[in-house]
């Protein structure tokens, strides 16, 4: 059974690895046809004597199995998409609304089950994720209250909206979005049409899913208008109905460096504790009735009553990856009990992982999953079975030292950091929440008592008062590792996690070791990386040397809880294993430039910040100047000069912020690249007209030479601006990109970073166009990702676009 479940896992897996579906995955109906194949080979491996053979053999078989049917569940999952033709076209719909919905600054976001189209010849998936927008016109509503929503779970609705199909930034060491939406099988995003009005047609559709959807809905607007004004208030929700997205960032900031984010969320050690609750009152109370014994023995009732509970909870919690597979492991114990069948930890994990990936084939690439069945396998391996049983005390610490020890290495790549406080935040985060707030605060839900969620509320702001002082201590951060590095850590902790007495555990600890020494090629004296983020309709650009890093621009803010800054910059900056930056420049004040730059320094420092405004409310570097022409340092062997504004600039009260941008131009042994904010015609006459930036660059040197030597070549005048890679000015916009502008820079590489079908219809045709008349090449950050641009000894440029280098078949293809 444990073989068979780790194969299917792995071919599971390694289907999510894949460009392309293979040819065969059509839908149930070809898998259908391979399964009596299988069956049959299946069958002759039973007949093999060498047990190794057999083994390896079934282990192949379920991988099989594995890839067929998440292949053929991905395309049928797949068909269910919105035409290319019908993206951001309103198409009038009616439907359900089939999720709690999340309150956001501007409105409400739902999911949405699409029960009629009314638009003649238009197409839309089944369910989709809507956003509704109050601000906008005449579409508010009067009777929707700031802590609650106006739409409700379970009302069905006649909406006009405006969709496309799932797409995200993607980046290195980023979130995925589109494959999240795949397995959530959110098959397009959008918003409503407010002017066109909307229409309640029924006040609830009576569904299993959606009276759980109604009542998770109710639950968390009590816990939020009991408890509003509280600092904890988001906490205490997602604690009861999974909902985590009035967790305010301060707080997931304060979590993540404690290591307890896994408490927060809905873990399957909340649904653990309340079945165990559940079952020893039950059995404290069953025993003691001797009619209830003679129906039912004890152990079988309070095993019952624990899975109720454990039910019950886990759908109020939204059913999350952890808690699917925390459930699904009750069921095959209380099933084997009742059966009265003894089995294994081991066995039981396995049936519970292979029920959850024939659920969910997209589980196996969530940090949640491996994290999840982790930590339940170390506890298994660390403890069952051992001779020479450990007291309760010490059992708990060698329970909590096998998690933090062997969760290292997947806490490492996937996230870049660890918390060295964990083991002792968890030490007294685990009991006082799972034990005290959890059970409080569905008490309090669920009664009409407001003191009860206020108690809870009260022990968890104790509990955080240690979590905020131990949150101020360091994290261990480093680069990911290579792939290499984590199959021998992962050995490693095996092997350190052996019993006691067996010889030479200390190995494990050599195994672990180029986990944290295995550093990322350096880059020679001379070199440098351009990496162009993905941000969307924003801008933030790395620049790496063989021992600096420099930060242009963080991207834009998309609420007050989240910005580019914290989900995009820093993951990659920590994945990349930069502790420090070593400076930082935001070119000017418009938020898809700065919105992220407070994340970014709130958790990367930053020896110094340059900017074109007032810095005051981001800064926490140590040192905050102006930028301004004749700006100019060398790190290993690159030079960065700033071009643009001049420091008499900053006192023309007409100048606008966009005009007011840094411009940098960043020039090494192999190539050099220009950033140019979102500078107008007029900076870039400015920049045209300056007579610093004409100068008699080495190409005409070189031309002097050769006319002494008889060559008919004259010299020239070069412009300070010409560069290798230009970073289109404004996104592209009409605005800028004048032709003067373009023919002096002549770049070769022209970037164009702009989300997604954005309002602003960037880039302009026109501007696209001019560049390719002038030669160039073109790059779109929203059809190639993330950009690494290597200026090296090697190649001297070359340009590697993450969506093509990196493609998966859940992606649209673009040119």
């Amino acid at each position: 059974m444990i073989l068979t479940a780790l194969g299917f896992v792995f071919g599971a897996w390694l289907l999510q690895q894949q460009a392309v579906l293979p040819f065969f995955a059509i839908g149930l109906q070809a898998a259908w046809m391979l399964v009596p194949t299988l069956g049959v080979i299946f069958f002759l491996v039973q007949k093999l004597q060498q047990k190794t053979l057999k083994n390896l053999c079934k282990f192949a078989c379920a991988s099989l199995l594995g890839f067929i049917y998440s292949a053929n569940f991905a395309a049928i999952r797949l068909s269910d998409e919105l035409p290319i033709d019908w993206q951001q076209k309103s198409i009038t719909i009616i439907g359900v609304v089939a999720s709690l919905p999340e309150v956001t600054e501007r409105g409400e976001r739902f999911k949405f089950d699409v029960e009629k189209i009314v638009t003649p010849q238009a197409k839309t998936p089944k369910h989709i994720s809507l956003n509704f927008y109050r601000d906008i016109g005449s579409a508010k509503p009067e009777n929707a209250p700031s802590l609650s929503n106006f739409f409700h779970a379970g009302q069905r609705w006649q909406f006009t909206v405006r969709l496309k199909r799932p797409h995200s930034t993607y980046n290195p060491h980023g979130f995925d979005f589109e494959a999240w939406a795949l397995a959530e099988n959110m098959r397009a995003t959008g918003s409503i049409h407010s002017k066109s009005g909307y229409k309640k047609l029924a006040n609830f559709v009576w569904r299993p899913s959606y009276m759980v959807e109604n009542l998770r809905e109710k639950i968390g607007n009590n816990i939020s208008q009991t408890l509003s004004n509280k600092p904890y208030a988001g906490v205490i929700r997602a604690l009861v109905v999974g909902d985590d997205s009035q967790i305010s960032a301060d707080n997931w900031t304060i979590f993540l460096r404690t290591g307890i984010n896994h408490l927060v969320s809905i873990s399957g050690l909340h649904i653990t504790m309340l079945a165990g609750l559940a079952f020893a009152i039950f059995s404290f109370v069953w025993r003691r009735i001797p009619r209830l014994v003679m129906r039912m023995p004890t152990r079988i009732a309070a095993t019952l009553a624990g899975l109720v509970v454990a039910i019950l909870y886990a759908l109020l919690a939204g059913m999350s990856v952890p808690t699917q597979r925390t459930l699904y492991m009750l069921l095959v114990f209380a099933l084997a009990l009742l059966w009265g069948k003894n089995l294994s930890i081991s066995r039981a994990l396995a049936m519970a992982v292979l029920v959850v990936v024939i659920i969910d084939p997209w589980a196996v690439i969530a940090p949640g999953f491996w994290l999840s069945f982790g930590a339940v396998a170390l506890i298994a391996y660390a403890t069952v079975g051992r001779l020479n049983p450990l007291s309760a005390l010490k059992t708990a610490l060698h329970t909590q030292w096998a998690i933090t020890l062997g969760l290292l290495p997947l806490l490492i790549v996937m996230f870049g950091q660890v918390s060295i406080v964990s083991p002792i935040a968890n030490a007294f985060a685990i009991p006082v929440i799972s034990f005290l707030v959890v059970p409080l605060a569905i008490l309090g839900s669920l009664m009409p008592i407001d003191f009860i969620l206020h108690a809870a509320h009260f022990i968890l702001q104790l509990c955080m008062l240690g979590l905020v002082w131990l949150s101020s201590l360091p994290t261990w951060q480093q680069a990911a590792p290579p792939m290499w590095a984590l199959l021998l850590a992962i050995l490693g902790v095996f092997w350190l996690l052996l019993p006691r007495g067996f010889p030479q555990r200390w190995l494990g600890i050599i195994l672990l070791l180029p986990l944290f020494f295995v550093q990322p090629a350096k880059l020679a004296q001379g070199e440098m990386q351009a990496i162009v983020l993905d941000v969307g309709q924003g801008l933030s650009v790395v620049i790496k040397t063989a021992n600096h890093t420099f930060l242009y621009d963080a991207g834009p803010s998309f609420s007050a809880q989240s910005d580019a800054g914290g989900r995009i910059v820093v993951p990659f900056l920590r994945g990349e294993g930069v502790k420090k930056l070593d400076g930082f420049m935001v070119s000017h004040n418009d938020s898809d430039h700065s919105g992220g730059a407070a994340s970014v320094l709130a958790q990367i420092p930053a020896t110094w910040l340059a900017s074109s405004f007032d810095t005051t409310e981001i800064n926490a570097a140590k040192k905050s100047i102006k930028c301004f022409a004749g700006q100019r340092w060398r790190w290993d062997g690159v030079t960065f000069e700033v071009l643009y504004p001049k420091l008499a600039a900053y006192q023309q009260a007409n100048l606008t912020d966009n005009n007011k941008s840094c411009v940098v131009k960043i020039t090494s042994q192999f190539g050099s690249a220009l950033l140019t904010g979102d500078i107008e015609k007029e900076a870039e006459n400015a920049l045209l007209n300056d007579v610093e930036n004409n100068v008699i660059d080495d190409d005409a040197l070189e031309a002097n030479s050769r006319a002494a030597a008889g060559d008919a070549i004259s010299p020239r005048a070069i412009s300070k601006l010409k560069s290798d890679v230009l970073i289109a000015p404004h996104h592209g916009s009409k605005t800028s990109s004048t032709v003067d502008f373009v023919q002096a820079v002549a770049a070769k590489h022209i970037v164009f970073t702009v989300g997604y079908l954005n309002r602003f219809k960037h880039p302009k045709p026109l501007i696209e166009k001019r560049y390719e008349e002038s030669g160039a090449f073109t790059y779109r950050s929203d059809y190639q990702g993330a950009l690494t641009l290597d200026f090296t000894r090697a190649n001297s440029l070359n340009i590697k676009a993450l969506r093509q280098s990196q493609p998966h078949y859940w992606q649209d293809k673009y040119p």
